[in-house]
Parts: C-alpha cells; sequence; structure tokens
C-alpha cells in the first residue's frame, strides 16, 4: 500500500491532494476520523498526519498542524545547511583543480575570462564589482550577513545600486532579522524605491552577491579582504538555488516578525533558544544571530528568567519543555502551504 500511495499521490506535507486535504481538515475539526474514510489517502498516514487512536484502532488522530510545520521547517533547515557545505566543498574543490595548472580554452569559446579568479585585495574586489554592475542588465541577488549595516557599509556600494536601478536593474536582498534595527538600512530603502525588495531571517549564509544569474561573488577569506569571482555556470546557479530556497523561508521587511505565542519571550530570544538546543556557544549564537555576545548573555538571562531556569543545565530542559528547542514557528494556511507573497530586498 505504501508504493501505491506514493505513486497515486506525489506530493507533500506541504501541498497536499484535494482528497487528503478533505480528510486531513475533518480530523482536525473534528479530533479525529474513521480509519475507512482514510482508506482513498493513504498518503496522510505516510506523512505522518494521522496515525491510529491508542484507545480505538478504527479511529485516526491527526497530527497539530504546528507539529507538521515545525517538522517542515526543521527538514528545510537542514537542506538549506547541507546546501551551504556542498557549496564550500565544490568551490574548495574547484579552487583545488584550477590551481593545477590553466586550462586551454578552445578557439571560438565564448567564455568571459576564468570560472574562477581569486581577487586579492580591496581595490581589485571593488574594481571587478563595478566591472560585474556595467555588465549587468537585469537583476541583482545579495545575501548581506552581520547584524545592524553600518551607514559607511551601505553608502559604499550606493553608486552601484544607483547605477543598476537607473536602468531598471530589479534587486532582492536577504539580512538578518536584526538589520531590520537599523535606520541606515531603512533610509537605503526608501532611496531605491520599488528597485529594490528586503527580506530577513534568524541567520544567513556568508556574504554573496549575484549579478544576472552568470557571475557570483562571495568572500575568500574571513576578513573579506580576498574573494572569489565565479561565473561557472554549474556553480553560479548552485547558488542561485540556495539564495531562492533561503529567500522563500525569509519574512518581507514590512512584515512583523512571527509572534512566539509564549509571553514574555520575543522572536529573537526563540531563536536563541533554539540555538542553546543545539549545543552552541554565546559566541557562535551571537554571530549566526549578528549580535553582539554581550546582547546574546542578555537575551539568554531574560529567557533564563522568564522559564524559571537556574541554571545553563535547566535552561535547556526548559527550553525542551517549552518546545523552544526547534525552529520558529510560521503561521498555518489551510493548505498549509509555506509560500509568502508578500514584497521583499535588501
Amino acid at each position: 500500500m505504501a508504493g501505491r500511495g506514493a505513486e497515486e499521490h506525489p506530493h507533500g506535507a506541504d501541498r497536499l491532494c484535494e482528497a487528503g486535504d478533505r480528510v486531513y481538515s475533518r480530523a482536525v475539526r473534528r479530533g479525529r476520523v474513521a480509519r475507512r474514510d482514510a482508506d482513498p489517502v493513504p498518503c496522510l498516514l505516510e506523512l505522518a498526519l494521522l496515525h491510529p487512536d491508542p484507545d480505538d484502532m478504527d479511529w485516526l488522530v491527526p497530527t497539530s498542524p504546528q507539529e507538521v510545520m515545525t517538522r517542515l521547517l526543521r527538514g528545510m533547515y537542514d537542506e538549506v545547511s547541507a546546501s551551504q557545505r556542498r557549496v564550500g566543498s565544490a568551490v574548495a574543490a574547484v579552487e583545488w583543480y584550477a590551481g593545477l595548472g590553466s586550462q586551454v580554452q578552445p578557439a571560438g569559446s565564448a567564455a568571459e575570462g576564468p570560472a574562477i579568479r581569486v581577487l586579492d585585495g580591496l581595490a581589485r574586489i571593488q574594481a571587478a564589482m563595478d566591472e560585474a554592475t556595467q555588465a549587468c542588465t537585469t537583476e541583482v541577488l545579495t545575501v548581506q550577513p552581520g547584524g545592524i549595516r553600518r551607514e559607511a557599509e551601505l553608502s559604499e556600494g550606493l553608486h552601484r545600486a544607483l547605477a543598476l536601478r537607473g536602468r531598471g536593474v530589479r534587486m532582492r536582498d536577504l539580512y538578518t532579522h536584526v538589520a531590520r534595527h537599523g535606520q541606515g538600512l531603512l533610509t537605503y530603502l526608501e532611496l531605491m524605491g520599488d528597485a529594490v525588495e528586503a527580506r530577513t531571517l534568524d541567520e544567513v549564509i556568508d556574504r554573496l552577491i549575484l549579478f544576472d544569474r552568470t557571475v557570483a561573488f562571495i568572500p575568500a577569506n574571513t576578513d573579506r579582504t580576498m574573494a572569489l569571482e565565479l561565473r561557472h555556470p554549474a556553480l553560479v546557479s548552485y547558488l542561485v538555488t540556495v539564495f531562492e530556497r533561503l529567500w522563500r523561508l525569509a519574512i518581507p521587511l514590512t512584515a512583523p516578525l512571527p509572534d512566539t505565542g509564549i509571553e514574555g519571550i520575543s522572536h529573537r530570544e526563540r531563536s536563541i533558544a533554539a540555538l542553546l538546543a543545539e549545543g552552541h556557544q554565546d559566541a557562535v549564537i551571537a554571530e549566526r544571530l549578528g549580535i553582539s555576545v554581550r546582547t546574546c548573555r542578555a537575551h539568554i538571562a531574560r529567557l533564563s528568567e522568564t522559564l524559571g531556569a537556574a541554571s545553563r543545565t535547566q535552561l535547556g530542559v526548559r527550553i525542551a519543555q517549552a518546545g523552544l528547542d526547534g525552529p520558529p514557528r510560521a503561521a498555518m494556511s489551510p493548505s498549509l502551504s509555506l509560500d509568502q507573497g508578500s514584497r521583499t530586498a535588501r
């Protein structure tokens, strides 16, 4: 039956078939559904949306929508994390082989320069970015990690952004939620108008800039004095996929952050709790969320007070008991869709 159900119902819990949606909705409203009513939709059992009632095996009870959403989000976060690791491995591997010797370009090749170019020094990085900006005609995608963007950082790339806007180029930018509190970013977005859309996440990957889905720039060292210019179609396509998946999970800058559902615990503290549950140290949590270690510890202290924990060990237990040890829960729609169709950007 499992094989037949997967064949006839090729979907996941985020996009149920019409029959599955009816039966699951009925089970959620009534608290259970007769097993015979679920026979035509084996997908609901395969996806663990229904499970047997321990008190009466002729009935099935629904998994709560909140638990389903948490499971879906956890899977997507894991997938994005795996994608980040694969990007790093792919770049390292290509760098290694590229260093063994220069490849001879075939006569008449349409490639513009090497597939991977190491840019050493801020001047070379700036020049390459200016060149890519001038050649860009359609779209720019960026990931901007860290916390509140300093006005100096925003001003540094403002001339490129204005030049792109003047040519009708659309821009989409991803930031951490912390960046919402910076007046410099809000001023920048107001200046750029509809040319830029911005969304935010609890945490993002390292800096990434993509021009026209043909050339990408990523840091090559921790202090960002070196960068890689990537033009290999497979690598660039992979980075575009990573960006689009993060974009789908992100929240428009114009939309409020979702409520945690627990009085006295903010969205940021909810994120910190999940990272604490994974065993991360304060400094790592602070870096991933784009806040200072001092701010991170202040939030942890408030978490301990709110949850009534007297020690770090007890805090971990309280976090699990409160259900804060998973990814933040998103608002549910009747069809369990994860799509967010709102305005976005830098």
